[in-house]
């Protein structure tokens, strides 16, 4: 990106403007990248956490910790500067929690059962559409609710899931 910044300077110096505004379109669709990437990265730890959740039917702090938080940081990264639009739309995550799950699997297989799982294993035992089902409406509560509102709504749903009544109680 520095070097993008001093190619501008220079466009803008020796008045080519249209060359500079073809760099700030480049570093617009650099920035939107990077945080879809973020993105990417904060769903992919949420369904391990949530694959080792429909595996292993309990839940721990940590896990509970770690969606929680994967959630927040998905509402705030995923709202744009205007705060009025989003980079993945409510109903456009399918491709991207689909990927997600392929990506997770390898992960949460090394914590489940302290890792006696194979990937193969876990992929076998995986309820796809469940666990689909349980992140879309995870993700649908960052449309809802700030950020700041969250914990305290996700805990609720949180405590409806395998182990959930045991650990809130």
């Amino acid at each position: 990106m520095t070097q993008e910044l001093i190619e501008l300077r220079q466009s803008i110096l020796e008045h080519r403007y249209d060359d500079a505004l073809e760099i700030i379109d480049d570093l617009e669709e650099m920035s939107k990248q990077a945080t879809l990437r973020k993105i990417e990265a904060f769903l992919v730890r949420l369904c391990i956490h949530l694959i080792k959740n429909q595996i292993e039917q309990r839940l721990t702090n940590s896990w509970i910790a770690s969606i929680s938080d994967s959630v927040i940081q998905i509402a705030k990264l995923n709202i744009k500067d205007n705060k009025k639009s989003y980079y993945i739309q409510a109903d456009d995550w399918s491709e991207y929690l689909e990927e997600a799950v392929a990506v997770a699997i390898r992960p949460a297989s090394a914590e489940i059962f302290a890792g006696t799982l194979k990937p193969s294993q876990v992929s076998q035992r995986l309820n796809r559409e469940t666990l689909n089902n349980i992140t879309q409406q995870l993700l649908d509560l960052t449309y809802k609710y700030h950020p700041k509102d969250l914990p305290d709504i996700i805990d609720n749903y949180l405590a409806e899931l395998p182990g959930g009544k045991d650990w809130f109680e």
